[in-house]
C-alpha cells in the first residue's frame, strides 16, 4: 500500500502544535493520547499537552489536568495540585471544575473541609445548568449544610436536576414527596419519581420503591412488586434491600416462605455491617429456621446488632444472658442489655428490666425501680407489663396499694394479651377478679372507665 509522504522541509506534528497560542490544539492532541486514538495510549504525554494547554489559561485543559492529577494518572496523585487547577478552570466559569472544586470543599480533599464554600461553587455550577451540582445543591439546602437549611429551596434544585433525568435528583425528589418536606406530602409523587430512578438502576431508589409497594404507599401493596425491586438493589449489593428481600421470605410474602432463602439474604447484609440483619440472623440461629440451631452463632450476632446500638438486638442478647443460651446464665449482664435497649424505650426490655428489679435478679431487689419500668412499658401496651404492674398495686408494693389502679391495669391486661395467651390472659382476669371482690361497685366502675379512656404511649 503507497503512503503519503510529508515534504521534509515541513515541519512535523509537534512542532507545528508547540506553536504558542494553539492551546485548543494542544489540548485535544492530549486527548487523543489519553483516549489512545490514533496514537498509543500513553497518560504521560496526554498530562503533558494538557499541561501546555492549561498554561496558556485554557479552561478545559485546566479541568483535564486537574483529573490527571486527582486520579494519579500519568502524573504522580496530588490533591492539592488538582485542586489548583480546578480552581483555576472553575474561576473561569467552566462548570464541570467548579462542581469538581465544590466536592473538594465538601469532603475536604486538598483544603479543609469548608461547606459555605463548597454551597457557593456548587450554585455557580448549578445555576449553568449542571445538573449533578443542582442535585447536590438540593442536598446542601435540604441539610443545612453551608447555606440555611430550607426544604422548598432544595425541592426546587433537585427538580431541576431530576427533570434532566439525573437518578440520584429523581430518588431526592422522590424523598421529598414521600415525606412531605418542602412540597405537599404526596406519595404517589414520590413513586413516580422513585420508579425514574430506580429504573436507571439506583439501588437506593430500587428499595425506597420496593419499601412503598411493600406498605401500600402511593400504589396497591404488592409483595411481588416490592421483592423484585429489594431483589435488584439486593444484587448490587445494598444491604438494606438485602436485609428487606430476606424479610420477605422468611415471612412468606410475595413469594413462597424460604427459611433458607431468607438466612442467605441477612447473612449478606450482616456481613456488610447491618444490624438489624444481623438480628435477624441472630433470630434465625436461635430458632434453627434456615440454618442450624446455634445459640453460640445467635448470639455473636445479637452481639454484633447491640454494639451497634440496635435496640431489639440487645433486648434479644439480653434474653439469651437471662435465660443462659450459648453462654452460662449471667443476670447482671442481662441487666446491662436490658437496660441499653429500655432506654431506647423498647417495651419488652423495659418489662424485662422491671422483672429483674422486681425479683432481685442481678442486682438488689427494688420494687420501686421495678415499678417504673412496668410503668414505661405498661404505658407502651405491652400486656406483660400491664399484669405486673396491677399486681403490684394489688400488694402495695414500690406504690401506695391502690385497688382501681390495679383493677385498671389487670382488665388491661386482659384485653391485650393475645388470642393464643390464654394462660397469661386467665391469670390477669383472674387476679383482675380477686381485686374486685374488695371494691364497692362505684370503685369497679371508675376502674373500668380510667380503662375505657386509656391510651398507648
Amino acid at each position: 500500500m503507497s503512503q503519503v509522504r510529508l515534504n521534509s522541509n515541513f515541519p512535523p506534528l509537534r512542532l507545528v502544535l508547540s506553536i504558542p497560542g494553539e492551546a485548543s490544539a494542544h489540548y485535544d492532541l492530549g486527548l487523543l493520547y489519553e483516549r489512545g486514538e490514533g496514537v498509543p495510549r500513553d497518560d504521560a504525554e496526554a498530562a503533558r499537552w494538557y499541561r501546555s494547554a492549561a498554561e496558556e489559561g485554557y479552561a478545559l485543559a485546566q479541568y483535564a489536568l486537574a483529573r490527571m492529577y486527582s486520579a494519579g494518572q500519568g502524573v504522580a496523585q496530588d490533591p492539592v495540585e488538582a485542586l489548583a487547577w480546578h480552581r483555576k478552570a472553575a474561576e473561569q466559569g467552566y462548570d464541570r471544575a467548579q462542581y469538581a472544586l465544590a466536592r473538594a470543599y465538601s469532603f475536604g480533599e486538598g483544603v479543609p473541609q469548608d461547606h459555605a464554600e463548597a454551597a457557593k461553587w456548587y450554585g455557580k455550577a448549578a445555576l449553568q445548568g449542571y445538573a449533578h451540582a443542582q442535585n447536590d445543591l438540593g442536598v446542601m439546602y435540604e441539610n443545612g449544610q453551608g447555606v440555611a437549611q430550607d426544604h422548598a429551596e432544595a425541592v426546587a434544585w433537585y427538580r431541576k436536576s431530576a427533570d434532566q433525568d439525573h437518578p440520584h435528583a429523581q430518588n431526592n425528589l422522590g424523598f421529598m414527596y414521600e415525606r412531605g418536606r418542602g412540597v405537599p406530602q404526596d406519595d404517589a409523587e414520590a413513586v413516580k419519581w422513585y420508579r425514574k430512578a430506580a429504573e436507571q438502576g439506583i439501588p437506593g431508589a430500587q428499595l425506597n420503591l420496593g419499601v412503598m409497594y411493600e406498605r401500600g404507599q402511593g400504589v396497591a401493596p404488592d409483595y411481588a412488586e416490592a421483592s423484585k425491586w429489594f431483589r435488584k438493589a439486593a444484587e448490587r449489593g445494598f444491604a438494606i434491600a438485602q436485609n428487606n428481600l430476606g424479610f420477605l421470605y422468611e415471612r412468606g410474602l410475595g413469594m413462597p416462605q424460604n427459611h433458607a432463602e431468607a438466612a442467605k439474604w441477612y447473612r449478606m447484609a450482616a456481613e456488610q455491617g447491618d444490624a438489624n440483619a444481623q438480628n435477624n440472623l441472630g433470630v434465625l440461629h436461635a430458632s434453627g429456621q434456615g440454618v442450624a440451631r446455634d445459640h453460640v452463632e445467635a448470639r455473636k450476632w445479637f452481639r454484633m446488632a447491640a454494639e451497634q446500638g440496635f435496640a431489639v438486638a440487645q433486648y434479644n442478647l439480653g434474653v439469651m444472658c437471662e435465660t443462659g443460651q450459648g453462654a452460662p446464665k449471667d443476670y447482671a449482664i442481662a441487666l446491662r442489655w436490658f437496660r441499653a435497649a429500655a432506654e431506647q424505650d423498647n417495651a419488652s426490655a423495659q418489662f424485662s428490666l422491671g422483672v429483674l428489679y422486681d425479683k432481685g435478679y442481678g442486682v438488689q431487689q427494688d420494687y420501686a425501680e421495678a415499678i417504673l419500668w412496668y410503668r414505661k412499658a405498661a404505658d407502651h401496651g405491652d400486656a406483660a407489663a400491664q399484669l405486673n404492674l396491677g399486681v403490684m398495686y394489688f400488694y402495695g408494693r414500690g406504690v401506695p396499694q391502690d385497688y382501681v389502679e390495679a383493677h385498671k391495669w389487670l382488665n388491661l391486661a386482659a384485653s391485650r394479651f393475645l388470642a393464643s395467651e390464654t394462660e397469661k390472659r386467665a391469670r390477669a382476669i383472674k387476679n383482675r377478679d380477686i381485686v374486685a371482690k374488695k371494691m364497692t361497685r362505684w370503685r369497679i366502675a371508675d376502674a373500668q372507665r380510667l380503662a375505657r379512656e386509656w391510651k398507648p404511649t
